[in-house]
């Protein structure tokens, strides 16, 4: 029952859209399933060609893998519609049909609160507000859109019968650990849960068929918007570690703080995953870049991912070396094994 769960470990940009694309190139799932919303953007770097998704699964660019929008997660007509004619992943795309929708309504209502905008910095897209909705109940789903007619499924049901037969299944959770409603740092976080245990009850599937739960952490920490972010850099000192980003969705500008082990750690207790991913190591160690096997890392930079796996007691399995989706160095095998 081969389900693996990707979910970050900071405050969101820590990388998913490219672990995620890896994993779909390499695993080759039957299925990827994206959670969230539209107001995560998950950035895919394959063949120097770069597509920022919000709603569609990362792992489009394996061609043979069916791409669903889980039963818990909220898109935007127009948004679903664009982002599959740029990947060209028409006739492979599923709708779950209770599957939330956001209206103009919903983005004009979120827009006009000035203390969502201006106080919590919320990205305006009105996932929010359709989160209420959802939870007073009088939110349209997915199956009341006759231009979605075409696209509805079971996902629930197509993801757990993929799993009886032993397929492959992936599951993408959208931002980070510390933006969970529940477990992040409230009032500056997102509308949902966005721990492993919040990705998996977005789907459907129970705890028991989960095989491996990839935490990913960017190897230094950002945050756009407010909140807290201990050990916070001033711009300058980020411009010149050359850790300068701006959100996918927003185009604001990243907030950054290095590595923290306080915080990681707390991330692995809330999603106790099996795996870490490492990203933007490139950025930590320029020796790095574009390294596909462990043994061309320098003596630094694996003295460094060591310490880190000791320190968390999960093995680093997936450090990103560079853009493409292929800058990977992968350990599975020689620390989970086959």
């Amino acid at each position: 029952m081969p389900l693996t769960v990707v979910v970050g470990g900071w405050f969101g940009d820590e990388g998913k859209g490219k672990v995620v694309s890896y994993l779909g190139l390499v695993d080759k799932p039957a299925i990827c399933v994206r959670t969230g919303s539209i107001n995560a953007g998950h950035t895919v770097n394959f063949n120097r060609k770069t597509w920022k998704l919000r709603i569609l699964p990362s792992c489009f660019v394996n061609e043979t893998t069916r791409l669903m929008i889980a039963p818990g997660a909220l898109l935007k007509i127009d948004v679903l519609f664009r982002e599959i004619e740029e990947t060209g992943s028409r006739g492979r795309v599923w709708v779950d049909a209770n599957a939330g929708v956001i209206e103009d309504k919903h983005v004009e209502s979120e827009r006009s609160n000035e203390y969502l905008m201006k106080i919590i910095g919320s990205t305006g897209q009105g996932v929010g507000a359709a989160m209420v909705d959802r939870v007073l109940r009088v939110l349209k789903t997915a199956k009341e859109f006759p231009e979605l007619r075409d696209l509805i499924t079971d996902v629930s049901r197509e993801v757990n019968e993929e799993l009886d037969r032993s397929g492959g299944v992936i599951v993408e959770g959208t931002q980070g650990t510390f933006l969970s409603l529940y477990h992040g740092t409230y009032p500056f976080v997102t509308s949902r849960d966005t721990t492993a245990a919040g990705v998996i009850s977005e789907v459907g599937v129970s705890p028991r068929l989960v095989t491996d739960i990839v935490l990913v952490f960017k190897a230094y920490v950002t945050r756009v918007g407010a909140g807290e972010l201990p050990g916070e850099l001033s711009m300058d000192e980020v411009i010149a570690r050359g850790w300068a980003e701006r959100g996918t969705v927003t185009g604001r500008p990243r907030r950054a703080a290095p590595f923290n082990l306080d915080l990681a750690r707390r991330a692995v207790m809330l999603n106790r995953p099996t795996q870490i991913a490492i990203t933007k190591f490139d950025a930590l160690f320029p020796g790095a870049r574009g390294k596909r096997r462990w043994s061309d890392l320098p003596v630094e930079a694996r003295r460094w991912i060591e310490s880190i796996s000791e320190a968390l007691r999960v093995p680093v399995t997936l450090i990103g070396t560079g853009e493409d989706s292929m800058d990977m160095i992968d350990l599975r095998r020689e620390v989970v094994g086959p």
